[in-house]
């Protein structure tokens, strides 16, 4: 039995960036028009100050993607006490949730920053995943949801990247190519054409499923919260995603609530 994405899609890949500054305008025209989906992480705070995007058009200009929190200031993690680090995010998740009428349950640590300690109050507060810093260079999937490690920056090896993610080998299962960044670093180094250069290569592409971080961790969370008989032979699925999978080449889901003979 092999799990799929999706719509029986083998691949997936998502965006995730930072800040919330006006570049996104630009960069959220690109994603539209290439199909991609991507998070924006927001510092509610900063909405409406010099450089950043306003809080009455955060609910438009997103509208086809995922906001998430990243503080309500950006301060640092390491540098306030518990209690005002505590409501950084309380408070951002809040605000944000206001602005766009959706729950927010995803996050970014600022300057990629966190403890343990974090991390547990993190999950308390409703948060479901947390990206990290930290590229891996490979396509795999998050043992853990709340230290999630991307693929690569988009200065890193992007297009290089890209070619390898189209031919990934049969043995690699589900993989998920996660890029990430800040809008204005396309506008700093003049590497807009990044975007349309990753489009020529990935839009529209037949077996790759565009999804947001949230979309992503609540599918893969179903998927693993899928119970099986000791002989293999029953799926169940307790959860409220369609859950896509082959046996013996046959394309097929097990539904919300019922249980399938394998």
């Amino acid at each position: 039995m092999e799990y799929l994405y999706p719509g029986g899609l083998p691949k997936a890949m998502t965006f995730s960036y930072d800040d919330g500054q006006v570049y996104d305008r630009r960069l959220v025209k690109l994603f539209d028009e290439a199909g991609f989906k991507a998070t924006f992480h927001l510092n509610s705070g900063n909405l409406g100050k010099r450089g950043f995007v306003t809080p009455e058009e955060v609910g438009t200009l997103y509208q086809n993607h995922e906001v998430a929190c990243h503080g309500v200031t950006h301060r640092h993690p390491l540098q306030m006490t518990r209690e005002e680090w505590l409501r950084e995010v309380w408070q951002d998740r809040r605000a944000l949730e206001a602005l766009t009428g959706r729950i927010v349950q995803g996050m970014s640590y600022a300057f990629g920053e966190y403890t343990p300690a974090e991390v547990d109050a993190l999950r308390a507060m409703g948060i479901r995943y947390s990206r990290t810093v930290s590229n891996t260079g490979h396509f795999g999937l998050p043992q853990d949801f709340m230290l999630w490690q991307p693929t690569c920056h988009h200065n890193d090896r992007l297009l290089e990247r890209a070619d390898k993610f189209l031919h990934t080998p049969g043995y690699e299962k589900m993989p998920l190519f996660y890029i990430w960044g800040h809008s204005f670093e396309f506008d700093r180094e003049n590497t807009w054409d990044l975007i349309v250069q990753l489009a020529e290569k990935l839009a529209d592409a037949k077996d790759i499923w565009y999804a947001t971080n949230g979309q992503i961790e609540d599918y893969i969370t179903a998927l693993r919260s899928l119970r099986q008989s000791a002989d293999g032979r029953l799926l169940y699925n307790p959860t409220a995603q369609t859950i896509w999978f082959t046996t013996d080449g046959k394309l097929r889901t097990v539904e919300p609530g019922t249980m399938c003979v394998l």
